[in-house]
């Protein structure tokens, strides 16, 4: 729903700026630069698609591997201890916590195909518990604001677009990318364990987070003493050996457990042609409207607007331009992609901007989607504080990338 309003605005606004244009200051380019736009970005969009199912089957097919060979199961015994003090009203033989886990696992593998259903299985198992079954319940509040972080150890769909659009280097954004959505999901966690008055404190919490926080910090702090060359060579270096090595990971897990490699690859390569076959319309129409978008002008009041407050405050503005696509996040994943896409078109892949908006995009999360996907699939009505603790995590994660994005990029 979401997305059909944003779309409907882009071609809207897009006309009134382009009719004051034509009107005020008697600019006679205007609408054929419009019309014109509606067909390169339709041609643009059909491309990348095309482009994208060769790349999408390989990742898809790598990824049903991992999934096939108990890669899931596998990080689900890794959190399991970590996910039990963060739920406390589930007891632990109750069904609902296999779901979690399994979900997250799913979640940090990237596999978002696997992680939307066993989600919705958790929500269903859930609610079960919940004695107001109109209300979210402490439990789903957590899942949820978790879910909308946005933690991912493969931002698989980043990454592919990157390659499709001829980034030099696609994964070169993989470690900024995974360390802000660590700001994101640590300020959900704290958000609601507030709210819900966990004790964060806790042997176990405190034993995971207070690891994963230290390594996090001692990374950032030895980014920041050296230089800017270095940062870009060890982030490259260090994010392809690690994708390998967890590519290497999920074919040697697979081998291990008597799967058929090959035939599970090609399983999974045709399920990444269909998907890249059946975006081809939504992907023209959301660049077809962004591209309206841009070429009235409005995107750019838009942007010098960012720019001038942020300016005005006295911080650097190279990466506003970057920063629609954080806006549109939370609201569409199909408006962040395409407005990704259009970013990096307009400013090249591997400009500041087009990393920006690489991170930007992996940062935050499609919070009100979630939100509605999930209390919806259970008849939830009153959310209470879970918008709210989500669209925090999200601007944690954009602030954080910020960060980062200078610190690794500028």
């Amino acid at each position: 729903m979401a997305l059909n309003y944003i779309w409907f605005a882009f071609f809207i606004i897009a006309f009134a700026v382009a009719l004051v244009k034509l009107i005020v200051f008697q600019d006679m380019e205007i609408f054929p630069a419009m019309v014109n736009s509606t067909f390169d970005m339709a041609k643009t969009g059909f491309e990348i698609s095309i482009y994208l199912s060769g790349v999408m089957a390989l990742w898809l097919g790598l990824m049903k591997i991992g999934e096939e060979g108990g890669m899931v199961k596998v990080l689900s015994r890794l959190v399991g201890p970590f996910f039990s003090r963060l739920f406390p009203e589930i007891p632990k033989d109750h069904p609902a916590n296999g779901a979690i886990i399994m979900n997250f696992s799913a979640n940090l593998l990237g596999l978002d195909n696997a992680a939307t259903p066993l989600g919705l299985k958790a929500m269903q198992e859930m609610q079960t518990l919940n004695t107001k079954k109109d209300t979210a319940s402490n439990a789903m509040i957590m899942f949820l604001v978790l879910n909308t972080s946005g933690l991912s150890i493969i931002p698989l769909t980043i990454m592919v677009d990157r390659s499709v659009v001829g980034a030099t280097n696609p994964t070169d954004v993989f470690l900024p990318i995974l360390l802000a959505t660590f700001f994101s999901t640590i300020v959900g966690l704290i958000v609601v364990a507030i709210y819900q008055r966990i004790n964060l404190l806790d042997r176990v919490i405190l034993a995971y987070l207070g690891s994963i926080t230290l390594f996090i910090a001692g990374l950032l702090y030895y980014f920041s003493t050296i230089p800017q060359e270095q940062v870009n060579l060890i982030s490259s270096v260090a994010g392809n050996l690690i994708i390998f090595s967890i590519i290497i990971s999920f074919l040697v897990l697979g081998y291990r457990n008597k799967i058929n490699l090959y035939e599970t690859f090609i399983e999974g390569a045709k399920d990444g042609f269909k998907i890249a076959v059946k975006i081809i319309p939504y992907l023209v129409g959301i660049l077809v409207g962004i591209g309206v978008f841009r070429t009235s002008g409005a995107l750019d009041y838009l942007v010098q607007g960012m720019g001038w407050i942020i300016g005005s405050i006295g911080f650097d503005t190279d990466f506003v331009e970057a920063l629609p696509v954080a806006i549109m996040k939370p609201l569409s994943g199909g408006s962040a992609r395409g407005m990704m896409l259009e970013v990096m078109e307009t400013n090249g892949p591997d400009s500041f901007v087009g990393r920006m908006a690489s991170i930007f995009r992996g940062a935050t999360e499609t919070t009100f989607y979630i939100i509605a996907v999930y209390f919806g699939s259970v008849s939830i009505r009153k959310t209470r504080y879970a918008i709210t603790a989500g669209l925090m995590a999200d601007l944690a994660g954009i602030l954080a990338g910020i960060f980062i994005g200078y610190l690794f990029f500028h």
